[in-house]
């Protein structure tokens, strides 16, 4: 049996994603020659910053919290499968993938599977973490959803 993450390592998960969003974006926006694109990568970095605090202040106020659940560990294996799934929650792959990429557009792409990957695994974060903590991640989630438009529209413009 694999093992269960508890509420606060899902949280912490997220921390590993926005730190890898944003050194992805800071490596992006050396690369990138195209200056829309430098300066939506740069925006995108800062908002990770961002998302680095709130989801510390989530950790700072995680207390432990039963999962409403049918079987013992399912939530937590769900979310360990996300996990798995979600590339950027291995340390240092953010600026790993970045340096590999070739054009910008290529960079877009991959940063709309990130900022889509990341909605997905917010949402199921909310089981992890008590109802007070829905807020803040509902505003994350919208921010994430704004990136992904931002990162549309730039992509109508790189081409």
């Amino acid at each position: 049996m694999e093992n269960s993450y508890s509420g606060s390592e899902i949280v912490q998960m997220g921390i590993e994603i926005e730190k890898n969003g944003k050194a992805f974006y800071d490596t992006l926006t050396a690369k990138t020659t195209h200056d829309d694109a430098k300066k939506i990568f740069e925006y995108l970095s800062y908002e990770e910053e961002k998302h680095i605090d709130a989801f510390q202040r989530i950790l700072n106020t995680v207390q432990q919290y039963e999962q409403p659940e049918n079987y013992t560990g399912e939530y937590f294996d769900y979310m360990n499968a996300l996990a798995k799934e979600h590339v950027f929650t291995q340390a240092n792959k953010g600026v790993e993938i970045a340096e590999k990429i070739k054009d910008d557009k290529e960079a877009i792409a991959i940063a709309k599977k990130f900022e889509s990957d990341s909605i997905i695994f917010y949402e199921g974060m909310k089981k992890a973490v008590s109802e007070k903590e829905h807020k803040l991640l509902d505003m994350l989630i919208g921010q994430e959803r704004e990136h992904l438009e931002k990162l549309t529209f730039i992509e109508k413009v790189v081409g």
